[in-house]
């Protein structure tokens, strides 16, 4: 066996390169007059990145167009970016904190501080969870009532749920759930629960599988750190294999004309050693983030890339390596390539209605939700719920049991069930832009009606603390 020596090389030299070489962040309102810029000059290293795309987007801020140059071990990064409404980002405390977490490294992947929560005036969704809380990690086939099955497990041990993100992609599902013990609090350190706990879920997620098929199912203790949930999620539906049946445009539509598919192009620049990546599709938010966060987990290193939007469309075009500084040179390791971008791409495309609950926090919250969905023949395809104190809020995507989106008549029924007072119901957009998606909910005289809603996704964020106020509980 050929044995392979590594060069050591010592954690603390990383920080001693960003002191000495500290980055440049300029925050630039003058320049357009519809955006910020933001301009980040850098000592480069693998995934800062992803890793400054993420502080952008943890804050819900769109960015519309990138340009990133990387080559000679320094990075010259643009990104214009507004609000999650359009408008430019001129609060000083904002922009005070967007220059401390992309200038330094340990500030970055944080809690975002309650003065900026306040001074945003609404709740910005934590991505990352706290590891002060077991946390449980699963991967497998997607089955209807799979998460009210877990759940409801949960319940039955005595396992309090924290937090819960669920994603569903080609037939698959991951999902990373944080649980602390019901009745003591904290986290569950008792050896002899923790396999008690992973025995139930495994007899739980073993018995909605055939034989042969894969499945995992993973607790780990809570450990020094915070995780970034999203990321995780790639990282466990990569590994899940859920890029498989991944298949873009095929060209019938002769390319780029007019077609809204996901196009993604690899060609060799054999000029300068680069892979060029050229990805077409639509729009929509968080969408670099899911890309670069794809090309991160596959171990390449952008170099240069170019990433703008129009319309309802966007453009995005990498010059990439390995990180062995390799070029692609197979045809199977473009395919996989291609296959993956279009999967990181597809998976947080929204399916079905979109359920917004905001109530309050108790055990066995998401096992009661779950089970009223089950009852009703609907199928959850992601969620995403947490907690905070005394109060939890959570957004539920559900389609019927055929994965064809649900008929209103039995959501409201489900509405009725869980609590008319706490739950709205959007229309997923299902590729169409978000000015046109609609919403529904109850008037006065406790009718269905229908309206328009601009921005589905982050403007009911925004104001999920005025209606909260308005809110009863869930019904057991």
């Amino acid at each position: 066996m050929e044995i392979v020596y590594q060069p050591y090389i010592d954690p603390e030299f990383q920080s001693l390169l960003d002191r000495i070489h500290p980055p440049r962040i300029c925050i630039d309102n003058d320049a357009f007059h519809d955006c910020t810029l933001v301009k980040v000059d850098s000592a480069n290293r693998h995934g800062i990145l992803l890793e400054m795309v993420q502080v952008l987007t943890d804050l819900d801020l769109v960015i519309s167009k990138s340009y990133v140059s990387s080559d000679g071990g320094w990075l010259m990064d643009v990104f214009h970016v507004t609000d999650h409404l359009g408008n430019k980002v001129i609060d000083e405390t904002l922009i005070l904190y967007i220059q401390q977490a992309l200038s330094d490294p340990r500030r970055r992947g944080g809690e975002i501080p309650k003065e900026l929560q306040t001074c945003l005036k609404r709740d910005v969704k934590p991505c990352h969870v706290s590891t002060e809380h077991t946390a449980l990690e699963m991967t497998g086939r997607d089955r209807p009532g799979l998460m009210s099955e877990i759940s409801a497990a949960l319940y039955e041990l005595r396992c309090h749920v924290t937090a819960a993100v669920a994603w569903t992609h080609n037939t698959r599902v991951a999902c990373i759930i944080h649980i602390e013990d019901g009745l003591m609090g904290g986290p569950i350190m008792a050896s002899k629960k923790l396999a008690q706990v992973h025995e139930k879920l495994e007899s739980v997620v073993e018995a909605r599988h055939e034989s042969g098929e894969r499945w995992s199912i993973r607790l780990t203790a809570p450990a020094a750190g915070r995780t970034h949930t999203e990321r995780r999620l790639h990282q466990l539906m990569y590994a899940d294999r859920d890029y498989k049946q991944c298949q873009g445009c095929d060209g019938s539509c002769r390319q780029w004309n007019g077609c809204t598919n996901t196009h993604v192009t690899i060609e060799a620049c054999r000029e300068k050693g680069y892979s060029m990546v050229n990805i077409r599709c639509r729009d929509r938010t968080k969408l670099l983030f899911d890309t670069v966060c794809a090309l991160t987990n596959m171990q390449y290193v952008v170099f240069h890339a170019a990433i703008s939007s129009k319309g309802t469309m966007a453009d995005q075009e990498y010059f990439i390596r390995r990180q062995d500084g390799c070029s692609l040179n197979t045809q199977s390791e473009r395919q996989k390539l291609a296959q993956c971008l279009i999967a990181a791409i597809e998976k947080r495309e929204s399916h079905g209605l979109r359920l917004d609950i905001c109530t309050q926090n108790k055990m066995g919250l998401l096992s009661d939700v779950t089970r009223v969905f089950r009852e009703n023949g609907l199928s959850i395809t992601r969620v995403e719920i947490g907690t905070q104190a005394e109060r939890a809020t959570g957004t539920f995507y559900v389609t019927d049991a055929s994965g064809h989106e649900a008929d209103l008549r039995t959501v409201e029924l489900v509405r009725q069930e869980i609590g008319g007072s706490v739950l709205r119901v959007y229309r997923s957009p299902n590729g169409t832009s978000r000015a046109s998606s609609s919403s529904i909910s109850r008037n006065s005289s406790g009718e269905v009606e229908e309206r328009a809603k601009f921005s589905l996704g982050n403007l009911l964020w925004s104001q999920l603390e005025r209606f909260s106020e308005n809110f009863g509980f869930i019904k057991s």
